[in-house]
């Protein structure tokens, strides 16, 4: 297995999408229920491959991740190559980016001295789907990239 397997919620919620993919392979619910029962290890397999295709479509899109801790930001813009970074540090310790305050708190001292900002680019370690993974792995959610690219906006001026 090259990523990891999908949650029990992730498989329901891609219900269709999994018996397209047995059907793919000319097995059908009663057939699949077969090798539930009889070979319990085929099954495994076909749910790993299964969550490997899931996985590799939707690392194979990603184009903006975030990671939001209690007093930073990691703000990453995936392309073919590399990835670049802002990375936000709140220098107040009370401040937490977890909750609506923190936020808000970030809007209105983004250009002080209260926030240390870093920006960066670093060409892929790994094949570029296996570094995605790895910073999801480690917390990072996928994102429309819009506070990316405002915030990338800002600086390029």
């Amino acid at each position: 297995m090259k990523y990891k397997r999908l949650t029990k919620e992730q498989f329901e919620a891609l219900h269709q999408e999994f018996a397209n993919f047995l059907a793919s392979q000319s097995i059908d619910k009663n057939e699949w229920d077969e090798i539930k029962t009889s070979k319990p290890e085929v099954a495994e397999q076909e749910l790993d491959v299964f969550s490997d295709l899931i996985w590799e479509g939707v690392l194979t899109n990603a184009k903006f991740l975030e990671h939001f801790s209690k007093n930073y930001i990691f703000l990453f813009h995936c392309q073919e190559l590399l990835v670049q970074s802002i990375v936000l540090k709140a220098l107040d310790s009370s401040v937490d980016f977890l909750t609506k305050p923190g936020l808000q708190w970030l809007s209105d001292n983004l250009f002080t001295d209260q926030v240390e900002m870093h920006i960066g680019k670093k060409e892929y370690d790994e094949e570029r789907n296996a570094a995605i993974f790895n910073l999801i792995t480690q917390g990072a959610i996928l994102s429309d990239g819009q506070l990316y690219m405002q915030i990338n906006t800002i600086i390029q001026k």
